[in-house]
C-alpha cells in the first residue's frame, strides 16, 4: 500500500519517526519555520511522549537551570563537543521561554531542576500536542517503521515502510526514535556507524543486609570512587533496598557507562560519606571526641554530619558495644570508624535501572552528523535528534535539553528545506 496523501503540489513534506520530545519539538519548529509544510509524525506505540509523561516522577523535569553553554556541556559524558555550538543557538533559557510563552509556567527548584509549576507532566504534553494540532501536524500511532529507503535520484523522496505494509514519502526525514536497536539497524543499512549501546544512569546493587536495613537514609554530599574504572564523582547519596543510588552514583554510572559495562557490573565502589574530608582529618577528630566526650556513649549521637542511623551502623561494623563509652574506644575500632566514614568499600554485583528514566550510552556516531543542522553527512535530507544519537547526560533535565535543542535546530533546517 502506498500512501500518497503527502503529495499536494510543491508543498514540502516532512516525515518524523518517533513521537517523543525531540520529534514533537522538531515538527512544531518546522511548521513555524514553514507554515505550508506538510508534517507527519509516525509513532510505533499507542501513546506519544511517553517518556515525558513519566520523567521526574510524573512531574517532567523539563530542563536544568544552567544557562551558559560552556557550563551546560559539562553534564554530557557523550556529546559534549558536538552540543557546544547547538547550545549557543537554543539553550536552557530558550526552552523555558518557549514553554512559558505558551502558558506553561515553570519553576526552578533548589537543585537546579526545572519543572512545570503544576508539577504535572501533562502540562508539557498538552502544550506539545496542542501546538502540533494547531500547526496541522498529523500524528499517527501504531506505525512501526521497518525500513527506510533514501532517494535514488535528485527529484525522488524518502520512502518509509511500516510493519503493516504502508509506505510514506517525504522530502526530508527525521529519525527521533530514542534508543531502539531495530532503528539503529536501519540506520546502519543507510551507511551510518552505530556506537554499541550500553546502559547509563543506573544504581549499584550491593548485597549487604546491614545496608539494606538503612534504606531511605541519605547524605547531602558524598564522594564515590570506582578504582578499577578510574571514576570519582560526588553529590547526594541514597541507600536503597538494593544498594546505593542518588546523584553521586548516577553520575558515576553515566561517566563510567562503558567501563562498568566492561567490568560486567562486578566491581568495588568506595564511599566517602563526608565528601572531601580526608581520613587523617577524620581520625584526628575521632581522637578528639575520645578525649572531649570520654564519658558519653559512642553510638548515642553522630559527631559528623551524617544521620544517626548511619553512624550507629558504623559503630556496629567497628565492633562497638551498645553501651560503650568514648573513653573505651580501642585503636582498631577508631581506625574502622575512620574507614567507614571516609573510604568504605562496597562490593557491587549488578545494576538497577533508575526508575523508568532509562538512558543509553551509544547510538549514531557523532562524527557522521552535521550539528549545525543535525543532519546526516552521508544523506542529504536525513536528520537526527534525541537519544538515537550517541549523546547522553547525567540526571537532572539535561537529556531533555539535548532533545529540545536538537529538535529545534533540525526542525528549522527541515522547514527551510535548504539542504
Amino acid at each position: 500500500m502506498e500512501n500518497q496523501s503527502l503529495y499536494k503540489g510543491n508543498i514540502p513534506r516532512i516525515l518524523i519517526i518517533g513521537g517523543g520530545a525531540a520529534g514533537f519539538f522538531a515538527a512544531i519548529k518546522a511548521a513555524e519555520t514553514n507554515p505550508k509544510a506538510e508534517i507527519l509524525i509516525l509513532e510505533q506505540g499507542k501513546e506519544v511522549l511517553s517518556k515525558v509523561r513519566i520523567s521526574g516522577g510524573g512531574r517532567c523535569n523539563v530542563t536544568h537551570a544552567c544557562f551558559d553553554p560552556r557550563e551546560l556541556v559539562q553534564f554530557y559524558p557523550r556529546g559534549k563537543k558536538a552540543l557546544r555550538g547547538p547550545f549557543t543557538r537554543f539553550c536552557t533559557g530558550d526552552t523555558m521561554e518557549w514553554y512559558e510563552s505558551r502558558n506553561v509556567p515553570l519553576k526552578i527548584e533548589d537543585d537546579g531542576r526545572v519543572f512545570p509549576v503544576s508539577d504535572k507532566s501533562s502540562s508539557i504534553i498538552d502544550c506539545l500536542e496542542g501546538a502540533s494540532a494547531n500547526a496541522g501536524i498529523s500524528v499517527y500511532k501504531h506505525k512501526k517503521v521497518v525500513q527506510v529507503y533514501p532517494p535514488e535520484e535528485e527529484n525522488q523522496r524518502w520512502k518509509v515502510l511500516t510493519s503493516k505494509g504502508e509506505s510514506y514519502f517525504g522530502d526530508s526525514l527525521m529519525i527521533a526514535s530514542g534508543s531502539s536497536k531495530s532503528v539503529w539497524e536501519m540506520i546502519r543499512h543507510l551507511g551510518h556507524s552505530i556506537v554499541p549501546p550500553v546502559p547509563s544512569l543506573f544504581t549499584f546493587n550491593i548485597k549487604l543486609e546491614w545496608l539494606h536495613e538503612l534504606a531511605g537514609v541519605s547524605v547531602p554530599h558524598a564522594r564515590v570512587r570506582v578504582p578499577k574504572a578510574k571514576l570519582e564523582t560526588d553529590g547526594p547519596l541514597l541507600i536503597t533496598h538494593w544498594g546505593l543510588s542518588g546523584p553521586a552514583v548516577l553520575k558515576a554510572s553515566a561517566w563510567g557507562a562503558r567501563e562498568l559495562f566492561d567490568l560486567n557490573y562486578d566491581f568495588e565502589a568506595r564511599v566517602n560519606w563526608l565528601g572531601s574530608a580526608s581520613r587523617e582529618t577524620v581520625t584526628e577528630q575521632l581522637r578528639a571526641e575520645k578525649q572531649v566526650q570520654a564519658k558519653k556513649m559512642i553510638n548515642r549521637k553522630s559527631p559528623f554530619p551524617i544521620p544517626n542511623r548511619l553512624w550507629k551502623a558504623f559503630c556496629d561494623l567497628a565492633g562497638c558495644q551498645e553501651d560503650q563509652r568514648w573513653a573505651d574506644l580501642r585503636k582498631d575500632q577508631l581506625n574502622k570508624l575512620a574507614e567507614c566514614l571516609c573510604d568504605q568499600p562496597f562490593p557491587v554485583r549488578g545494576k538497577s535501572t533508575f526508575k523508568e528514566e532509562f538512558v543509553t550510552a551509544g547510538g549514531i556516531d557523532l562524527d557522521e552528523v552535521n550539528f549545525k543542522r543535525f543532519e546526516s553527512k552521508i544523506h542529504r535530507g536525513l536528520f537526527f535528534a534525541g537519544e538515537v544519537l550517541d549523546i547522553d547526560a547525567v540526571t537532572g533535565g539535561f537529556n531533555f535539553q539535548a532533545a529540545w535543542t536538537g529538535g529545534w535546530i533540525a526542525g528549522e533546517a527541515m522547514g527551510d528545506g535548504n539542504s
